[in-house]
Order: structure tokens, then sequence, then C-alpha cells
């Protein structure tokens, strides 16, 4: 089978690891988190990073989220504005947790 008909393995570490590498160092212009099916804005101008095996959601001059990068399950938005992260939030007590962090562009 050609490789562009492959199907990516979504729930390998390797997968995962890959998917934490390409968002780090990105830009954030505002993360938002689905409440009782609204989206609310939680935080504004931050950055995506990896540090010690973890993926942090930096913005508003605080940490939204932060989970080990093997327990990450990361998807970007079909219109590659932004990413959506879900797993278990260690730095609010270690709930699960869906947050949606949308990049800045620089025109």
């Amino acid at each position: 089978m050609p490789f562009w008909k492959r199907k990516k393995k979504e729930d390998t570490v390797a997968f995962r690891r890959e998917m934490a590498a390409k968002l780090a160092g990105k830009h954030i212009k505002y993360v938002t988190e689905r409440i009782n099916g609204e989206d609310i804005v939680i935080g504004r101008e931050g950055s995506l990073c990896v540090r010690d095996g973890e993926m942090i959601v930096f913005a508003s001059a605080d940490i939204l989220f932060r989970t080990p990068v093997d327990s990450l399950t990361a998807s970007e938005l079909m219109s590659l504005d932004g990413a959506i992260l879900t797993g278990p939030d260690l730095a609010h007590g270690g709930a699960e947790r869906t947050v949606i962090a949308y990049y800045l562009y620089y025109r």
C-alpha cells in the first residue's frame, strides 16, 4: 500500500509525541473550553510548549492546561487555525479536560 494511503495510528505514543513536537512553540491568540455546550474563553495571548515530557498551555500569565505528552490527545482544527488538546490536567487536580487553543498569525 502506498504511504499516502496509510492511516496514521493516532493512539500510539509515537504519534502523540510527534503531534506535541509539531504544536510546541505556537503562539496563542486565545484558549477556550467547552462548558455546558458553550465555548468560554479561559485565556488570551500565550503559547504552547513542551517541557519535561509535558504539554503546557500558557496564556493570561498562567498555566491553563498541563498534561503528560504520552497521555495527550491532540488534533488540529480543519481550518488549521488551532488545536484541540485533551488529557488529564495536572495543573488542576488531574481531571480530564479538553481545551481549544487558537493560533496567533502575524500578517
